[in-house]
């Protein structure tokens, strides 16, 4: 029992690889093509088959004719040679008239004849015509199924297509995650990441620099004008110091000293 037990496990296993290499190995698209060509085959047999029984029958009919057309040749014979005979009895002539009498029975034999083996032929023929009509119809059911295979076979064809080409979106989709920061799109978003922010950062220091520049601007558009206010000052001062002079007014020196005290505090508290 033992060994028995190993023996169809062996044999259980070696059936069960075998079809799993089988499995792996059909082609859908080959093996449905496959099919169609047998079955074209199939169909290719039963139409010569059913030439040579169309072909056989046709003999038969033919021979059938043939014998029916004797027949009726031979009952003209019989007829012509008894009116024969008739002719020499009515003239008187025994001799003439006994042998055209058995003219037209010889005549009448072979008729008989003829129409046995056309009798006999007939129900041959009925049957082969049977046979010819159910060949006929199969054929046709054959040529349908093969129409229907060929159709399956475009239907299972254009799925197993199907299926495999979504099998490789999965599999292309699986293969690359976008939210997966470790994968090549995660790692140039971050390059990018960094690219934007440098970027940002550039115009950032360019603006404080403009800032800078245009507050350098005013500082020294002010400086310009202090200058030149002073310059004026000066110009202006030496004429009303003239003035003055000529016309004897002065400026005391005690109230200068305050002003200028005054002038140097409030530069040191602006300090």
């Amino acid at each position: 029992m033992s060994k028995q037990s190993i023996f169809g496990r062996m044999s259980q296993l070696i059936r069960a690889n075998v079809n799993a290499m089988l499995d792996r190995a059909e082609d859908p698209e080959k093996m449905l093509d496959q099919m169609v060509r047998d079955f074209t085959n199939n169909i290719a047999e039963a139409e010569e088959a059913a030439a040579q029984t169309v072909g056989n029958l046709r003999m038969m009919e033919d021979d059938y004719k043939e014998d029916m057309e004797a027949a009726r040749s031979w009952g003209q014979k019989a007829l012509a040679a008894s009116r024969k005979a008739d002719e020499f009895r009515d003239s008187g002539d025994g001799e003439n008239s006994t042998k055209f009498d058995n003219l037209a029975k010889v005549a009448i034999q072979r008729q008989m004849d003829a129409e046995s083996s056309a009798k006999a032929t007939e129900p041959t023929i009925q049957s082969q015509r049977e046979i010819v009509e159910k060949l006929k119809t199969g054929l046709d059911q054959m040529k349908q199924k093969r129409q229907q295979l060929v159709s399956k076979r475009d239907e299972l064809v254009a799925r197993s297509k199907a299926a495999h080409a979504q099998a490789q979106v999965h599999d292309a989709v699986k293969s690359i995650d976008v939210m997966d920061p470790t994968t090549e799109v995660g790692r140039f978003e971050e390059k990018i990441r960094r690219e934007e922010a440098r970027v940002r950062g550039q115009a950032e220091i360019q603006a404080s620099s403009l800032d800078s520049q245009f507050e350098a601007l005013e500082d020294l558009g002010e400086q310009t004008e202090i200058d030149a206010r002073l310059a004026a000052l000066k110009s202006g001062g030496e004429s009303r110091s003239r003035g003055a002079i000529e016309s004897g007014q002065g400026t005391g020196e005690d109230s200068m000293d305050e002003d200028f005290a005054q002038l140097q505090a409030e530069l040191d508290q602006q300090r």
